[in-house]
C-alpha cells in the first residue's frame, strides 16, 4: 500500500446544522470514487448505536466523543479513511481524538454563524432549545469552543458544498494524504 493510501481521520466539527454531515458524506463519496476505503461516522447515528445511555452533559458528551475517537483510531490503524461528523463542542474532546491519531488527524472546522445554523435547522432543535425543551444544546444553552488551530476552516455560510469538498481534497493532496487521480469533482462521484 502506498504512503498516500494510509488511513487518516477527517474530523468535521462545528455548531449543529453547520454542514458537518453533508460535507462528511460528500467527501466520503469523493474518496470512495477515487478508490479509497472510507468509513463515515455520524454523531447522531453513532450516539444511537453506541451511546444510548448517555445524555448531553459535558461529561456524557466527552464519553461519547471519546468512544467515537477510539472507533476512528481503530479504522485509521487499519488504513481506512474516516469522515467523522461530530459537534464535539469542547477543545479537550478534539485534542483527545488528535492524541489518539497523531498526524493522521485532520480537524475541519465548519465556521457558520449561529443565525444561519438556526435557519438551516429542519428538525426544529434550536427552537426547542430556545423554548427550554432541550437542555444543554450547543450554541444555545451549552458552549461551543472554536478550534484554535484546525487544519482546515470552511465558512459554510458563504461557500457551497462543492467548493468545500474541493478545498478539502486540495488540502489532502497538498499534504500527500491522497493523490488526486485527475478526476474532476463535477463527475459522477456526487451522484
Amino acid at each position: 500500500m502506498k504512503d498516500a493510501e494510509k488511513g487518516f481521520a477527517l474530523w468535521f466539527t462545528g455548531l449543529p446544522c453547520s454542514g458537518k454531515t453533508t460535507l462528511a458524506v460528500l467527501v466520503s463519496k469523493k474518496l470512495r470514487f477515487l478508490g479509497y476505503d472510507v468509513e463515515h461516522l455520524d454523531g447522531d447515528s453513532f450516539r444511537l448505536a453506541y451511546s444510548k445511555e448517555l445524555g448531553f452533559s459535558k461529561k456524557d458528551r466527552e464519553k461519547n466523543v471519546s468512544r467515537a475517537a477510539r472507533f476512528a483510531a481503530r479504522f485509521v490503524q487499519k488504513n481506512v479513511v474516516v469522515a467523522a461528523a461530530f459537534v464535539s463542542p469542547y477543545r479537550n474532546m478534539r485534542e483527545h481524538a488528535r492524541k489518539l491519531m497523531g498526524s493522521r488527524f485532520i480537524e475541519i472546522y465548519l465556521r457558520c454563524p449561529l443565525s444561519v445554523c438556526e435557519k438551516r435547522d429542519v428538525k426544529g432543535m434550536y427552537q426547542l432549545a430556545r423554548l427550554g425543551k432541550i437542555k444543554n444544546f450547543t450554541g444555545v444553552s451549552a458552549p461551543y469552543e472554536t478550534p484554535l488551530k484546525p487544519e482546515i476552516v470552511l465558512d459554510t455560510d458563504s461557500i457551497g458544498s462543492e467548493e468545500c469538498v474541493d478545498r478539502i481534497m486540495a488540502y489532502l493532496d497538498s499534504k500527500k494524504f491522497v493523490g488526486l487521480k485527475t478526476v474532476s469533482t463535477k463527475k459522477s462521484w456526487a451522484a
